[in-house]
């Protein structure tokens, strides 16, 4: 059966579930959410709405972490992203959690007040987002000291990390002081597989509700 994945490029979650796919070159179906009639077979699979969600024959699996879970029993490679050691593998899905509620939800909030019309726009919201951003990225620039990448070998954990730390830097840009943070940013960018889903993002910048910066 062949996989099908119901994604579309700019999504920060859809690029966690596309860098493990290219990091083990597994092949796959892409169907994308602009193409006609896509986003009606996706309502019918998974009524939930939401994307990515992965295909292979009758089974669907939604929700990127356990696409990558899905993918590690099913469609093993060379690059293991969730460690066969059950210790590692806590780690690894312990920073997979942090990446998805310490990081994305603060950008989430953030960009979707943008989107909302002024006056229904809540300032207190964001301020409590930035305070939020403030303790990740120092947690995280002390927990990166000496670290290549978040927990170990290239895990299931840079897949969520590489997305969001994207995104948020454009958000609520990444301090000075968190050098840490910074440079693993940058080796994420310059990893291939999510090189080749930012230039697959790279035609729909203009989404950006705040205004993608003309960097990265």
């Amino acid at each position: 059966m062949a996989l099908e994945l119901f994604s579309h490029p700019f999504s920060s979650y859809c690029q966690k579930a596309l860098i493990a796919l290219f990091e083990n070159d597994i092949p796959f179906i892409y169907r994308m959410l602009e193409d006609e009639g896509v986003g009606e077979e996706l309502a019918r699979i998974w009524p939930l709405g939401r994307f990515p969600v992965l295909r292979e024959g009758d089974r669907v699996v939604p929700e990127a972490t356990m696409i990558i879970e899905y993918l590690d029993v099913h469609h093993a490679g060379p690059v293991r992203l969730i460690p066969e050691d059950r210790d590692a593998a806590i780690l690894v899905r312990t920073m997979d959690r942090f990446f998805d509620n310490y990081i994305a939800s603060p950008q989430q909030k953030i960009v979707y007040n943008a989107l909302r019309d002024e006056a229904a726009r809540d300032p207190h919201a964001v301020a409590e987002a930035h305070v939020m951003f403030d303790k990740a990225y120092r947690w995280l620039d002390g927990h990166m000291a000496g670290r290549e990448w978040a927990a170990g070998d290239f895990s299931l954990a840079d897949c969520a990390a590489a997305p969001q730390l994207f995104y948020a830097d454009w958000t609520y840009a990444i301090p000075e002081e968190f050098a840490n943070v910074r440079a693993y940013r940058q080796r994420l960018i310059e990893r291939p597989s999510f090189a080749r889903a930012l230039d697959e993002a790279r035609p729909y910048r203009s989404y950006f509700p705040l205004g993608a910066p003309d960097r990265d």
